[in-house]
């Protein structure tokens, strides 16, 4: 396609990956990834990986084989469930079933078979127990370079997969931009309204006790921010809204998709460091919000 008199490629989805561990309320991530994949015309390939766990070290192989044998019926029953669904949509599909730390496999499995997207689950953990237990899908986002699109799993009632509003923040980081980019094309595919949102980390800034020059830079650089992207997607001619907004932005971010009846939430992986002039919107903020959001979100490195 063409945008400001150039051309401009649509980006490439061939391969969606989606791992499982056979959790309950994993439908919506399914129909997520089944979506993205008619909406792409590509591959689903399932993925459950065995974790053999400690115990088992010091096993020999036919120990380790019979111990193992119900969690891999288990996972050849979890990704057929998966496959089965997908084939009734005409679309290629593969499974597998591994051995090892969920997280190297499943990035692994993504670089081996040059998988373009990776659709996952996540619980939904806060505070301690995020903290304690850790997150798979928090690790495949931090430590991988392929975009993961993290779904809450619930039993509740599974909204329509699709997308028709998405929010897109910035921090006026390369990483935002990044995501931002992948946020439109998006868009485009899905005729999807665009909300861009910069948020004014009141952790950071005491703006209580700022000097109104503080607040009116602050605020300026994401009204800055925000038209950039803005631009790139009326360009696109694309329906855009923009917000600037102050607050924890974990939070404030969650508030604002709420307000604005999001279904998808676009963030980039790395944003600016500690100590930067600007807010650290991005970067370890996306965890808290994979971690706490009820619609998906899309992380892009």
């Amino acid at each position: 396609m063409t945008v400001g008199g150039e051309r401009v490629a649509m980006i490439s989805v061939d391969t969606v990956l989606v791992p499982t561990d056979g959790s309950q309320g994993a439908e919506a991530t399914i129909d997520h990834a089944i979506d993205l994949a008619r909406t792409y015309d590509a591959a689903v390939h399932a993925l459950y990986v065995v974790d053999p766990g400690t115990e088992l070290a010091d096993l020999d192989a036919d120990q380790r084989e019979d111990l193992s044998a119900p969690s891999e019926r288990l996972g050849r029953e979890a990704t057929i469930t998966i496959t089965n669904q997908v084939e009734e949509h005409g679309l290629e599909t593969a499974r597998a079933v591994h051995e090892g730390i969920a997280h190297r496999e499943i990035l692994a499995y993504a670089d081996e078979h040059d998988v373009d997207l990776i659709a996952m689950g996540t619980h939904g953990r806060t505070g301690r127990e995020r903290a304690r237990l850790g997150s798979t899908t928090e690790r495949v986002i931090s430590l991988g370079d392929v975009p993961v699109l993290s779904v809450r799993l619930s039993d509740e009632e599974v909204p329509s997969a699709g997308f028709d509003r998405i929010v897109v923040p910035t921090d006026g980081s390369d990483a935002a931009e990044r995501a931002a980019r992948r946020a439109l094309e998006l868009a485009q595919r899905y005729d999807a309204e665009v909300r861009v949102v910069y948020v004014v980390d009141t952790t950071i800034y005491s703006l209580e006790d700022a000097p109104g020059s503080i607040v009116g830079l602050l605020t300026e650089g994401g009204q800055t921010a925000t038209e950039t992207i803005a631009e790139m997607a009326r360009e696109r001619e694309l329906s855009v809204r923009t917000a600037v907004r102050r607050g924890v932005p974990a939070a404030d971010l969650l508030e604002y998709a709420a307000a604005v009846d999001a279904d998808l939430v676009t963030m980039g992986t790395r944003g600016r460091a500690a100590g930067a002039e600007s807010d650290r919107l991005l970067g370890s903020t996306t965890a808290r919000v994979v971690a706490r959001s009820p619609v998906p979100v899309l992380a892009v490195d």
